[in-house]
C-alpha cells in the first residue's frame, strides 16, 4: 500500500550570494516551504513551495497555515492513485506554488515506493538537459563582468534581465555581446517595457547584430494585444511569463495569437496545469521554455524531473539554486556545470 499518514510543512530560509535585481524588486533571499508527505510503508515525498506575491498573490504565512486543511484532504489516499491528489488540489487557484510541492511529493512518494524515478513515471523523454544562468539588473560593468564569468563556467544560455532603463538595457547587451559571442540569450524584460519601448529595444539589439533567441514578458501581463503588437513587430521570438499561469491563460494566448513561447514555472501551475500547457503548445506548434521562482535545489529538482520526463523544451531556467546559499544539496538530479542530469 502506499497509502497518505502524514503531511508536513517546514519553513525554509536561503539567502542570495548577491542581491538579486529584476524590474521593480531587489531581493536578498526567500522563505520556502518543504512538503513532506508519509506513506503507511515508511516512503516518504519531498515537495517545495516557493511563493512569490509579485507573480502569484501569494504569502508564505498564509500558506503555511493550510497544512492541517492539506492533511485533511489528502490523508488516506494511495499515492499510486495520484491523479485524486491532482483533481483536488486543481480547487487551490489561490496558492500555485503550494500545489506544485503538493502534486510533486505525491509522485515523489510514488517513485521511492515503486523505486522508478518521478522523470521515468512521466515519460523520460531525455536523459539530460541544460540551463541557463542568470544576469541580474546592476551597473553597466557589473553586468558585462557577470556574464563572462558565466559563460566562461560552461553555460552555453544566458539569460538578461532589463526593463529598468531602455538605454542601458542596450548597452549591457553590446558589452555581454563582446565577451559572450557565441553564448545564446534569453532577455527578460519582467514587464518593464511599454509595447513600444520593447519593440525599440528589440530593433536597436537586432541593429547591432546580436541575436536573441528568447524575448520573455516583455510588457505587463494583462496586456496580451500588448504581447502581440511586440511579437508582430519584433525580430525576435516574444514569450509570456506573468501572462501564462494556468492552462485557462494559455489557450487565451493561443487564440489571440500573441506569443511564440510559454514559459511553464510549476510555481505558476502546479503539475497538473504544467502537463495541460505542454499539450496545448505542442498542438499549437508554438514552443515551450521552463523557469523557476526561487526553489532550492529540492525545488528545481521538480522541474528537472519535469523537463525529463516530458522532453517538452527548447530552453530551461532553473539556476535559482545556484545563485542561492545552500548548506546541502538535496535534488535528485547531478549539475554538472550547465547540464542537469539524473543517473540511476
Amino acid at each position: 500500500m502506499g497509502k497518505i499518514i502524514d503531511v508536513k510543512f517546514t519553513l525554509k530560509e536561503y539567502s542570495y550570494e548577491k542581491p538579486f535585481h529584476i524590474v521593480g524588486s531587489i531581493s536578498n533571499g526567500t522563505t520556502n516551504i518543504e512538503v513532506e508527505l508519509t506513506l503507511d510503508n515508511g516512503a516518504k515525498g519531498y515537495g517545495e513551495a516557493s511563493p512569490s506575491f509579485r507573480v502569484n498573490g501569494e504569502k508564505v504565512e498564509a500558506l503555511f497555515e493550510m497544512q492541517n486543511f492539506i492533511r485533511e484532504t489528502i490523508m488516506g489516499i494511495d499515492v499510486r492513485n495520484y491523479r485524486r491528489i491532482f483533481d483536488l488540489t486543481d480547487k487551490m487557484f489561490a496558492t500555485p506554488s503550494l500545489k506544485a510541492a503538493i502534486q510533486y511529493a505525491a509522485l515523489d512518494a510514488f517513485s521511492v515506493e515503486t523505486d522508478i524515478p518521478v522523470y521515468q513515471m512521466l515519460g523520460g523523454a531525455k536523459d539530460t538537459i541544460e540551463t541557463d544562468k542568470t544576469v541580474s539588473i546592476d551597473i553597466l560593468e557589473n553586468r558585462v563582468k557577470e556574464a563572462g564569468e558565466i559563460y566562461r563556467d560552461g553555460f552555453n544560455f544566458i539569460k538578461i534581465k532589463v526593463g529598468e532603463n531602455l538605454q542601458e538595457d542596450v548597452e549591457a547587451m553590446k558589452g555581454i555581446y563582446e565577451v559572450t559571442k557565441g553564448a545564446k540569450y534569453v532577455v527578460d524584460a519582467n514587464m518593464g517595457y511599454t509595447p513600444k519601448q520593447a519593440v525599440e529595444f528589440s530593433k536597436k539589439v537586432y541593429s547591432l547584430g546580436i541575436d536573441i533567441s528568447v524575448f520573455e514578458q516583455p510588457v505587463v501581463a494583462s496586456d496580451i494585444a500588448g504581447l502581440k503588437f511586440v511579437r508582430f513587430n519584433s525580430p525576435f521570438p516574444v514569450a509570456a511569463d506573468e501572462s501564462a499561469h494556468t492552462k485557462y491563460d494559455v489557450l487565451e494566448l493561443i487564440r489571440e495569437e500573441a506569443v511564440d513561447y510559454i514559459n511553464i514555472k510549476l510555481m505558476k501551475s502546479g503539475i497538473s496545469d504544467a502537463l495541460a500547457i505542454v499539450e496545448m503548445v505542442k498542438a499549437a506548434n508554438l514552443h515551450l521554455m521552463l523557469g523557476c521562482m526561487a526553489e532550492s535545489s529540492i525545488g528545481v529538482n521538480q522541474s528537472v524531473h519535469f523537463s525529463l520526463g516530458t522532453g517538452a523544451f527548447d530552453f530551461h531556467d532553473l539556476d535559482s539554486h545556484l545563485m542561492l546559499k545552500e548548506k546541502t544539496f538535496r535534488g535528485k538530479f547531478k549539475q554538472k556545470g550547465s547540464e542537469m542530469v539524473v543517473e540511476d
